[in-house]
Formats: structure tokens, C-alpha cells, sequence
């Protein structure tokens, strides 16, 4: 089994090689590709992936490219992780937003926008070449925005599934508290790319004991304190949103506070700085306990499981991006949703989801409103469609906020979009 890596010089990925290693049988690799443009980084962490291998003693290959069509060659299943633009130009993704008191955030609002138009063309260009060197091989996006990353792929006609790691994270959290293994723990997890809450938790399978209620009475707090919201509202609605969810329930709580630190971006600019640093130590053999504050704890294990489901046919249940299908009845069947689907080398096909409550259902109906015409603008271009999408937005929404998002949207990322 082949798996190539395209975004491969990122610093995350040793923790990708870790789990690809510890969890060799449930995907056994034979060669595994790191494909970057980024020589300089990709020679320290294919060097360190390598020793990885090496000290667990997995037998695969690792080797790394700057040419993606050799790199994808053969390839059973191709992981995207790409960041265009880097982490400079998310941290403008991060600031500029705030100049109009919108939330900067690189996959929700202005910002998140910004990163769509940037990535989705990449995307597809990647993906029509993975599609011309090996028409049969899986796409698994990892890329934000995931959702209207995975709608380009799927509309493309591209075989592909999106991820994200706030279920798996939500599934270990849980499984921690209650003292159980996490394949224990089924959740009830059900709306958009970072637009998702808990509606259940439930003990051995999709149709075990919904133990969400226990684990608000008991520790409602811990979980509050770790969404950053107030445990009364988790209390009232008796679910658990999404970290993602602060930003439409609390913004301009969120605002504020931006406005009073450095960027994310900034914080992880350095983190990479000092990750590079380690990497290049030939005596370093395991991923660096610093990697853990780069963010996307558990990707390694929730891509190891999609991936081993959709090459080795299992049928087994992942939480992904894929095509509604008519699973929320009030979205359009190409709609990209993330819910518990069955994941076998057909793809992934979303299990029934109980009626939506109007409190959800009306927030998820509008980001997918805003997401149509994100994507629209991202296939297409142009200053309108821009404007269009931002003025959809729940977090802006108003003409004179998209007018000037868009102007400065567009003054920063002219070099990125071909059409600017």
C-alpha cells in the first residue's frame, strides 16, 4: 500500500508518520511520499520521519519529492494538508478581518473566505493530476476550509473525503472522562465543517446509553472551561457545540480578545521555528512533545482509520465531510456535511441523522448558503462574488462591513488569486 503526503514539509507531520507507525496494522504501508514544494523543510522532516519508522521498526519506505506528479504516482490514497500562502498569509487572515470588528479566524468569516479563495484551485489542479497518474486513488482532505475544500473535490467528480479532528478529539475527551476505551464512544455528531455539536454520547455503538446528560451533570465545567463557553449555556441547550461555535455564539466577546494578543498564527510561526530546530537533530527519533501545541491532536489517528476503511473496505463508521444525500432534508443533496457515515472503498455514506432543532438547523442552512457562494467565487472570481459571500455570511452581513472585507480581502491575496 502507497500513501503519499502532498503539504509534506509541514512541521505536523511527524505526527502523522507516529500514527502511521503505531497503528501499522490497521493500515499497512509499503512506501510512504511526502510531496512539497519546500525542499528545505522537507528534507528535516522526511529525515526525522524516517528515524520514526526506524525506532517503532516499521518496515515501510519513506521517501520525499518536490515533484507531485512522481510523488503521487501509484499511489493508493493521497492526504492533503496544504497551507498556500503559509502561515504569513494566515496571519493576515487572523488581523485584517479585525480593522472592521469581524472575527479573524483562518476558516470562518472574512478570513476563512480568503483562504478558500487561495485554496481550492490548488486543490483541484492537485487533484485533476493524483486523477491523471492513478484515476482509481482516494483523496483525503485535511486542507481548510475541509467543507468547501471536499464540495470542490466532490463536485469535480474527484473520489474524495474530507476530515476533520474535532470529533475524534470530542470522542478521546469523553471516552477520558467516563474511564472507557474510545472506541466505546459513539457520538451523535452532526452539522458543518467547525459548525458541529454533540448531541449524544453514546456507550458501545451507535445505539448504546446516551451518557451526554451524565457527563454534563458531572463535568459540565471542565467541559465549558475547555470550549471557553458559560456551562449554563451547555446546560440549556444539553448538547456540546463545537470550540468552532464561540465564534457565532460570543463574538464580539471573541473580537475583543483578539484584538488584545497576537495572532494564532504568530504563536505557531515561532512553534514551526523551534520544531524546525529539533527536527534537524539527527538524534531525534520521536515527535517532539512541543508538536503538541501546533495543534490537530488525533489527525494521525482519525486519518489512519478513514484511510484503512475506504482501501481495506471495512464498512466501519467514521465521522467525515461528504455529499448531504439527503441526510438534513432542508440542504441540497450536493451540500458537503460532517456526520457519522459508513466508510468503505465506495466512499463515505451518511447514517441517518434524527430531525434537526430550528436552533441548529437555521445556522447550518445559512453557512451553507454562505459556503454556495464561497465556492462559487473561488471557481469563478471576481470582485461581486466576493462581495456576495461575504455579505451571506452570519458573522458580517452587512453592506458596508462586505465592502470593505472585500476590498481588503482582495488587496492581500492578489497574488494568489490569478484572476485579482
Amino acid at each position: 500500500m502507497k500513501l503519499a503526503v502532498v503539504g509534506g514539509g509541514s512541521t505536523y507531520t511527524p505526527e502523522l508518520v507516529d500514527g502511521f507507525a503505531r497503528l501499522r496494522d490497521a493500515l499497512p504501508l509499503a512506501e510512504l511520499v511526502l510531496v512539497d514544494p519546500a525542499t528545505d523543510r522537507l528534507e528535516l522532516v522526511g529525515g526525522l520521519a524516517r528515524r520514526i519508522f526506524a525506532k517503532q521498526g516499521h518496515p515501510g519506505r519513506i521517501s520525499w519529492t518536490d515533484d507531485l506528479d512522481a510523488g503521487v504516482d501509484g499511489a493508493d490514497a493521497v492526504l492533503l494538508q496544504l497551507r498556500v500562502g503559509g502561515q504569513a498569509a494566515r496571519n493576515q487572515d487572523e488581523t485584517w478581518p479585525l480593522e472592521c470588528g469581524c472575527v479573524g479566524q483562518e476558516t470562518t468569516g472574512a478570513g476563512g473566505l480568503a483562504k478558500a479563495l487561495r485554496t481550492v484551485p490548488v486543490v483541484l489542479d492537485i487533484a485533476e493530476r493524483v486523477r491523471r497518474r492513478n484515476p482509481d486513488a482516494w483523496i483525503v482532505d485535511f486542507t481548510n476550509p475541509v467543507g468547501i475544500v471536499t464540495r470542490a473535490l466532490l463536485t469535480a467528480g474527484h473520489r474524495a473525503v474530507g476530515l476533520c479532528n474535532v470529533a475524534i478529539g470530542f470522542q478521546r475527551k469523553f471516552a477520558k472522562l467516563l474511564g472507557v476505551a474510545p472506541d466505546q464512544v459513539s457520538l451523535d455528531h452532526v452539522g458543518l465543517n467547525h459548525l458541529t455539536w454533540e448531541r449524544a454520547v453514546r456507550l458501545g455503538g451507535t445505539d448504546g446509553e446516551d451518557v451526554l446528560p451524565k457527563l454534563l451533570a458531572e463535568h459540565g465545567d471542565a467541559i465549558a472551561d475547555d470550549l471557553r463557553m458559560p456551562r449554563a449555556l451547555l446546560d440549556r441547550l444539553g448538547v456540546v457545540p463545537s470550540y468552532y461555535l464561540r465564534y457565532f455564539y460570543q463574538h464580539d466577546a471573541v473580537v475583543r480578545e483578539l484584538k488584545t494578543k497576537p495572532s494564532r498564527a504568530a504563536e505557531v510561526a515561532e512553534i514551526e521555528r523551534r520544531l524546525l530546530e529539533m527536527y534537524a537533530d539527527p538524534a531525534l527519533d520521536e515527535k517532539p512533545e512541543l508538536l503538541g501545541k501546533r495543534g490537530g491532536a488525533f489527525y494521525s489517528e482519525a486519518a489512519v482509520d478513514l484511510t484503512s476503511s475506504l482501501l481495506r473496505n471495512t464498512g466501519e463508521v467514521r465521522i467525515v465531510n461528504t455529499f448531504n444525500q439527503g441526510t438534513l432534508p432542508f440542504l441540497p443533496d450536493d451540500a458537503v456535511i460532517e456526520v457519522p457515515a459508513a466508510v468503505d472503498a465506495g466512499g463515505a455514506s451518511p447514517l441517518p441523522v434524527r430531525p434537526l432543532e430550528p436552533l441548529y438547523a437555521g445556522l447550518i442552512a445559512h453557512v451553507t448558503a454562505y459556503e454556495d457562494l464561497a465556492l462559487e467565487a473561488a471557481l469563478k472570481g471576481g470582485r461581486e462574488r466576493v462581495f456576495d459571500a461575504l455579505l451571506a455570511h452570519p458573522l458580517i452581513g452587512q453592506i458596508e462591513y462586505a465592502e470593505q472585507l472585500t476590498d481588503t480581502l482582495l488587496a492581500h491575496n492578489r497574488e494568489h488569486l490569478a484572476w485579482a
